[in-house]
């Protein structure tokens, strides 16, 4: 890691966090922030490999923030840092493609090892969003007669969403564009009659396409 925009406008927090961050990591370079506002300008600036940002801060609404965060910094890997137990919102923040959560309770070690496996190109999710996102059912629901079955390509993405990738790392797995992408995992989400990237990759599992 070379560069760590740390997000929290409390300043114990944000301090704890950089202290982990230069224990583990000596030469990374780390940039805080106390609002989205000053976020954005710094992820404008300083390019960052990772993002470590709360949900709750001045500036936008958490699920706004932390998308235009990823939007301005979009090379970096982004973990929200929280406490908040708001399924939903998590979700939400999982279909933006957010790369981790952690709870603000996690120990140093959960944090380091969290952010190793982030920063190596995984995901991690705290036990519940990961049981809501991809859990299987104990059941297989009929299929709607009015949805056509998944293509090859759809399954194959429907197996990628499932395992937590966002479309730029589908992309890169499949060798195609961002935009291109983009157009299959809409089109994946619509075949299974789904509403969203976590929605679909539940239902694929209820159909036991994947």
């Amino acid at each position: 890691m070379q560069s760590c925009l740390i997000c929290d406008d409390h300043a114990l927090m944000r301090d704890a966090l950089a202290t982990a961050i230069a224990a583990r990591w000596p030469n990374a370079r780390i940039a805080l922030a106390d609002s989205f506002d000053t976020a954005w300008q710094s992820a404008a600036t300083d390019t960052p490999d990772l993002c470590l940002v709360d949900l709750i801060m001045p500036g936008a609404a958490p699920l706004a923030g932390v998308t235009r965060l990823m939007q301005i910094a979009s090379d970096a890997r982004t973990i929200v840092v929280t406490g908040t137990h708001d399924d939903n919102l998590l979700l939400d923040l999982l279909d933006a493609g957010v790369h981790g959560f952690l709870q603000k309770t996690s120990s140093s070690a959960v944090f380091i090892a969290a952010i190793g496996l982030v920063m190596a190109g995984g995901r991690y999710l705290p036990p519940r969003v990961a049981e809501l996102a991809i859990a299987p059912a104990t059941t297989v629901p009929e299929a709607d007669p009015g949805i056509r079955p998944p293509t090859d390509r759809q399954r194959q993405v429907l197996t990628l969403i499932a395992k937590g990738q966002s479309n730029k790392e589908i992309a890169r797995q499949l060798g195609v564009s961002p935009a291109t992408i983009k157009t299959h995992v809409a089109s994946a989400i619509a075949a299974v009659g789904a509403a969203n990237r976590t929605e679909a990759a539940i239902r694929a599992r209820e159909l036991r396409l994947i």
